[in-house]
């Protein structure tokens, strides 16, 4: 693969995950076409970058600063609150499809440790009690 593809195909990329939300698996084949590429680069080029889904998102999207900052402020404890709270790993969805828990790897908000991200809106020094709180609320409880 030229790197002139995979330049002109992360754009394509995104467009798709902007109108979807995720890269669904029909479109593939179309990419890689387009972009004179094996179906198997294509797949490559979404599993390199973190950012994209090939499963549609829950309703919110819980990102959570992994860190070293976050981490030497709660983070790891944080993570695994929330992960046991809603019964998922990171990268999955919760069953219900509301919330889709991901990793940061760093949020841009270090002085104010740890930091996590509820769809777009940034939040600093979350404890696990502040993010049960913010969750209901997204939730509507």
């Amino acid at each position: 693969m030229s790197s002139t593809n995979q330049a002109d195909l992360l754009p394509a990329l995104h467009r798709l995950q902007e109108k979807f939300g995720y890269i669904p698996d029909h479109a593939i084949a179309d990419l890689a076409k387009a972009h004179n590429m094996a179906q198997a680069e294509v797949v490559g080029v979404i599993g390199f970058y973190h950012d994209f889904r090939r499963t549609p998102p829950g309703r919110q999207r819980l990102r959570i600063c992994r860190a070293e900052s976050c981490q030497a402020m709660g983070a790891d404890a944080l993570a695994m609150h929330a992960s046991t709270q809603l019964g998922v790993e990171f990268g999955a969805t919760t069953a219900d499809g509301e919330v889709t828990l991901e990793a940061a790897y760093c949020l841009g908000n270090c002085a104010c440790s740890p930091a996590v991200m509820l769809d777009d809106e940034l939040h600093g020094r979350v404890s696990a009690e502040r993010l049960d709180a913010m969750l209901a609320e997204g939730r509507g409880v």
